[in-house]
């Protein structure tokens, strides 16, 4: 089978398309014919050694596909079912392994690239505004790269509950994009400074709380952005680890929280994977979720997906396709 293989940590020009044996599933895993590969930062942080992962490395965790075959064990599931996953192993691959047990099943209504698009992405939005801060109306929100894959649908989740979104983004382009998702307000951060704008814009008061995947760029600021005990969602680092920080600042700027949450904390049980991923398989069924899938790479062209990615070139979801 083909894959994307990292042999030693580096830029781009560190994946490569390689040859390799189609892998056989054990006790309690499943085969998948991968059909849409979801790309996310924490490829990225791997393949730079940010992350620290055994070489060689198949990079990903995100895929829609066909099951291919059962490992022993492995009951509610066939030969044939499109599934999909935050849990493959080495989803940068036409083959992978998936533990049965991170396996969701895709209605029929939607696509594999529609499936890969909806997981991490969508139960990432689906966490940090139903559980993380669970946001309810009157709310106001702060949301970085407001045109990402988590932000469009982190805007649209808190729009329907009720809360007021404010997002950041480069580009007027990016901004309708906001706007069509949700946003009340849509601050271009290369004009503009945010922290100013979302003080003007609050009434001095502040936000209920900040989403941020950007991290180092704008940590500072986000916090003066929240009101008094407001919560600060650090969810990742687009931009670099966020500097060395005093817990004494927190309490300074108005006793604030901050939380560093991954997914992983978030779907540790069958029972709260099952509802998060149904949730935002049915609203992407019903188009209650909409989402952004216009950016598809051949498998062999990873390298310059992830050079997109961290260019801010593309908004929505970034897929490869075996």
């Amino acid at each position: 089978m083909k894959a994307i293989q990292i042999q030693s940590i580096g830029g781009p020009e560190v994946l490569k398309l390689v040859d390799l044996p189609i892998p056989e599933p054990g006790p309690g895993q499943v085969l998948i014919r991968v059909e849409a590969v979801g790309v996310n930062f924490i490829e990225i942080y791997f393949r730079k050694g940010t992350y620290k992962a055994t070489l060689p490395l198949v990079p990903g965790s995100e895929a829609a596909g066909t099951i291919e075959e059962l490992g022993p064990g492995v009951t509610g599931f066939k030969a044939g079912d499109m599934v999909a996953s935050v849990g493959v192993l080495g989803s940068y691959a036409e083959y992978a392994l998936v533990p049965a047990a991170q396996l969701i099943k895709v209605p029929s209504r939607l696509t594999p690239e529609q499936a890969a698009a909806a997981m991490l992405q969508g139960m990432t939005a689906h966490y940090l505004a139903y559980s993380t801060y669970p946001l309810k109306a009157g709310d106001t929100a702060l949301v970085h790269a407001g045109a990402g894959g988590v932000g469009l649908l982190l805007t649209q989740m808190a729009s329907r509950l009720g809360a007021r979104v404010i997002t950041t983004v480069s580009t007027p382009e990016k901004a309708e994009l906001s706007r069509e998702a949700g946003a009340k307000d849509v601050i271009l951060y290369t004009q503009q400074d945010f922290e100013t704008e979302v003080k003007r814009l609050t009434g001095g008061k502040g936000v209920d709380v900040v989403y941020d995947s950007v991290g180092k760029t704008t940590f500072d600021k986000s916090l003066n952005c929240l009101r008094p005990r407001g919560l600060f969602a650090l969810f990742g680092a687009s931009s670099g680890p966020v500097p060395l920080f005093d817990l004494i600042q927190l309490s300074s700027k108005g006793s604030l929280f901050i939380t560093r949450p991954t997914l992983w904390h978030y779907v540790a049980t069958r029972s709260e994977l099952e509802w998060r991923a149904g949730k935002v398989l049915d609203w992407a069924v019903t188009g209650e979720l909409k989402l952004r899938t216009e950016f598809m790479y051949p498998l062999a062209q990873a390298a310059q997906a992830q050079i997109d990615m961290e260019s801010r070139r593309t908004t929505g979801k970034i897929l490869l396709e075996p």
